[in-house]
């Protein structure tokens, strides 16, 4: 196994040019649906306006036509007490009379009867017959409302069905008859079919599950169409829930909310009916309302979503690429500073090591050792086992420097031929010594090579120095050198230390 050395080890880490890639393309991904979302949400937000634009417009064409008709019902009811309390109207012919009384009724549409009711609630003129029909309406709530509070102008009831005649839904329009002096006489009334308004939404188009209602400031409905699965709801009381409470603190305006009726969620644009207790509302279908953003939000949304992807996928693959591209730059790096035949550092690498080292010994005051070693009587090994056995002997005696060196810091490196080098940084001479007779040791006790009386065995030169200003590399490493040849000198396989006794000139002991 040969021996190798780590140049730089980043496991996992991601370099420069990946974080780049990987930052900008979550950029634009994260952009681009930012950006999307916010158009998507605008033109939700525009579906809306424009559903609640056109309901506003059903909403101001029905709140002219329920005004218009107050109007002429108003106008039917006050002609009616204007000409009742003309001075000698019961002397005037009961045909003249009729006549003088309801001839501005006719033009109301659905109109159900006009009355002028006593202060009792008895009929006193009929608008459908010359001779007054028996009856009395004392009961009605807007009959004791009159009766009740002088200051109401024009009432609009709630909803009843008639006692004379067809049984149909009605309103009642009426006024209050008083005496000069301000007593109670009675009442004007004009009762209106609501079957007018159900044929007047049914015109309307309006959208699959949407619906028109009128309904009065009491929370009681009036009129609804399309009606909800054929039952007639008029007279229904909405005054408890959520959506009435707030049609009647709002006035107008439009919100979404999910129908107390049938559970479903609607827009709904509303209205109050000019000075009348009336409010009319249009619930359209959200399903109606926001169906076309709908299907432009699922091509928007796919058409990004596969955008995005594709732009992770392709950063995917250039990141790849990157740590492809960036394992072959640390190979190559790799195999310019390692030994082929030893897989330590090469001279080049030991080179940048030891001006690293030194540099940063000079800062930090810490001290800088090094090891020269040589394997003793390698020509003559090498003559005798060939240049085959030369190499793995080399192999042998860098693996066991490697394995003596403990700290990741430290770094093994074939100096040239036979010779080997060990940088120890931060490591005083003591603690060089230590690693160096170690080392010595170890190469001295492997196992003979093929079998040959001579024991593999190296000489070391050590060298330790703190660095001062004025201090060069060079020093170090001629004072290492000359301490291995003075190691040889006294007999190979053996230690000796070199000491830095001047600037200028190394003393080897």
């Amino acid at each position: 196994m040969n021996p190798t050395f780590t140049l730089h080890a980043t496991p996992g880490k991601w370099s420069r040019p990946e974080v780049i890639l990987i930052f900008g393309s979550s950029f634009a991904v994260v952009a681009i649906l930012v950006i999307v979302t916010s158009l998507l949400f605008r033109e939700r937000d525009s579906a809306t306006e424009f559903a609640a634009r056109t309901a506003s417009n059903i909403v101001q064409l029905i709140d002219a036509d329920v005004q218009r008709n107050a109007e002429l019902y108003d106008t039917s009811i006050q002609g009616m007490i204007a000409a009742w309390q003309l001075p000698g109207i019961m002397a005037i012919p009961s045909q003249m009379r009729h006549l003088m009384l309801f001839d501005r009724s006719t033009a109301a549409p659905y109109k159900g009867d006009l009355l002028l009711l006593d202060k009792n609630g008895s009929i006193l003129a009929d608008s459908t017959s010359l001779v007054p029909r028996a009856g009395n309406f004392a009961d009605r709530t807007h009959f004791t409302a009159h009766r009740d509070n002088p200051s109401l102008g024009l009432l609009v009831s709630d909803p009843f069905k008639m006692r004379l005649g067809d049984p149909d839904w009605c309103i009642s329009f009426s006024r209050r008859v008083s005496s000069p002096e301000g007593e109670f006489l009675g009442i004007a009334s004009g009762a209106m079919r609501l079957l007018y308004f159900n044929e007047l939404f049914k015109d309307l188009s309006i959208g699959k599950d949407s619906n028109v209602n009128l309904i009065n400031t009491h929370g009681i409905l009036l009129a609804r169409q399309p009606v909800l699965d054929g039952n007639d709801m008029t007279g229904a009381d909405f005054s408890q829930q959520a959506n009435f409470q707030r049609f009647l603190k709002e006035g107008s305006g439009h919100f979404t909310s999910v129908s107390s009726l049938d559970n479903k969620e609607r827009l709904y644009t509303f209205s109050r009916v000019g000075d009348l207790p009336l409010i009319v509302v249009v619930g359209q279908s959200v399903e109606e309302v926001y169906a076309v953003w709908r299907r432009t939000t699922l091509l928007v949304g796919s058409a990004t979503s596969i955008l995005c992807f594709g732009i992770l996928w392709l950063t995917f693959l250039l990141r790849r690429e990157l740590r492809l591209r960036q394992r072959a730059e640390n190979g190559l790096a790799h195999l310019a500073a390692t030994d082929g035949l030893t897989g330590l550092a090469n001279r080049r690498r030991l080179d940048q090591v030891l001006k690293t080292e030194w540099a940063r010994g000079l800062r930090s005051g810490q001290p800088l050792s090094l090891l020269m070693i040589d394997v003793d009587n390698f020509k003559t090994f090498n003559d005798r086992h060939g240049h085959h056995g030369g190499d793995e002997a080399l192999r042998t005696v860098a693996a066991t420097i490697l394995s003596r060196i403990r700290r990741p810091g430290d770094l093994a490196a074939r100096y040239g031929g036979e010779e080997f080098s060990v940088v120890l940084a931060d490591t005083p001479l003591e603690g060089a010594q230590v690693i160096a007779e170690a080392i010595r040791a170890a190469i001295e006790a492997l196992p003979r090579f093929a079998n040959d009386e001579h024991a593999i065995t190296v000489s070391i030169g050590v060298v330790s120095h703190v660095m001062r200003p004025g201090d060069t590399l060079s020093t170090l490493t001629r004072i290492a050198d000359q301490a291995l040849y003075q190691a040889k000198r006294k007999g190979r396989n053996r230690v000796e230390c070199g000491s830095w006794t001047s600037h200028r000139d190394p003393l080897v002991t």
